[in-house]
Formats: C-alpha cells, sequence, structure tokens
C-alpha cells in the first residue's frame, strides 16, 4: 500500500508539477469540503459540460439527434467568444458542441490542429467563482484572462491553463 501511495505521488507531480508540496502525513479519505487545496471559502460543485470542438456544427448536432437521440439545442452564436454553441442534454450532465465564429475564433485554432475536432475542456461549477480566482491565483494556478466573463449559460466562468490543470483545459462556472 505504502508503494502504491508513493507512485501515486510520484504522478501526481509529473501531472501537476505547481500544486506538489511535501507533506509528512497521507490522508486516507478526504470528503468534499476537508480535501486538500482548497480553500474553505468555496468548494467544487458538479460537471456542468465537456465541450467538443466540431469542424461541422449541423453535422454533429444530426449526429447526436438523429442517430443518439440525445436531446440537442439549436445554435447560439456568441460573438464574446468567437463561437457557436450548442448543447446536447445527457440527463446528469451535458456536452457542449464548439465551432468557430470567425477566423480569430480560439476554435479555429484547435480545428487547425486537430481537423476532425475533438474534447476542447471541461466545466465544473464552483459556488464561489470570485473567491476561487482569488485562491487559484494564490496557488500559482495561470487563468486565462484578466476577469472573469459571462459564459454561455448567462453565467460568470474562467479558464484554466491546461499547463497547471495536468493538460486539461478546466472552465470554473458560477453555481
Amino acid at each position: 500500500m505504502a508503494r502504491m501511495l508513493k507512485l501515486a505521488a510520484a504522478n501526481a507531480v509529473v501531472l501537476f508539477p505547481r500544486l506538489w508540496t511535501p507533506v509528512s502525513t497521507v490522508r486516507t479519505s478526504t470528503s468534499l469540503s476537508s480535501r486538500p487545496g482548497a480553500g474553505p471559502v468555496w468548494n467544487l460543485g458538479r460537471l456542468n459540460h465537456v465541450a467538443i470542438a466540431v469542424p461541422d456544427l449541423e453535422k454533429a448536432r444530426a449526429f447526436y439527434k438523429n442517430v443518439l437521440g440525445a436531446e440537442v439545442g439549436e445554435p447560439v452564436p456568441l460573438p464574446e467568444h468567437g463561437v457557436s454553441v450548442v448543447f446536447v442534454n445527457l440527463g446528469n450532465t451535458k456536452m457542449e458542441l464548439l465551432h468557430p465564429l470567425g477566423s480569430d475564433s480560439p476554435i479555429a485554432g484547435f480545428l487547425k490542429k486537430n481537423k476532425a475536432g475533438g474534447m476542447h475542456h471541461v466545466c465544473i461549477e464552483v459556488d464561489n467563482i470570485n473567491v476561487a480566482v482569488m485562491d487559484l491565483k494564490e496557488k500559482k494556478i495561470r487563468i486565462l484572462s484578466e476577469e472573469v466573463k459571462i459564459g454561455a449559460h448567462g453565467k460568470p466562468v474562467i479558464f484554466l491553463h491546461p499547463s497547471d490543470c495536468g493538460g486539461v483545459l478546466v472552465e470554473l462556472e458560477q453555481a
């Protein structure tokens, strides 16, 4: 068991090097309110959505609706983010289909590197986004914008740098 814990800790250092700090004791169980690293004044919530960049929004929309039988929304342009989005309701969470809106779109750059599209980011709810931002900045986690923006659900959002999050672009959204 001790060897497995050492290996897990070593892997965590490789995936999340900015979060590594030596500890003298190992916790055997944690709850959401007592997890290490999170301040007592904000908490992670549920997975809100997984975002998928797609080269053809209508084709992707038709696939999820007509082939898989999912409940699929209408396209919504979000010029302030440079994307058009379609939400696919999965019951316990959603998928967000992203398509570039203009050549300056961050999704256009993503699709240049990934012609067929693919997973772009995960979105996790937080109960206090402003406090989360302050806490994460103190922990040297880079945030991709100077300030909180309003996202596709009309709620405040921020994006965390993938290099600080194990290679995953993480969006935090106010619950």
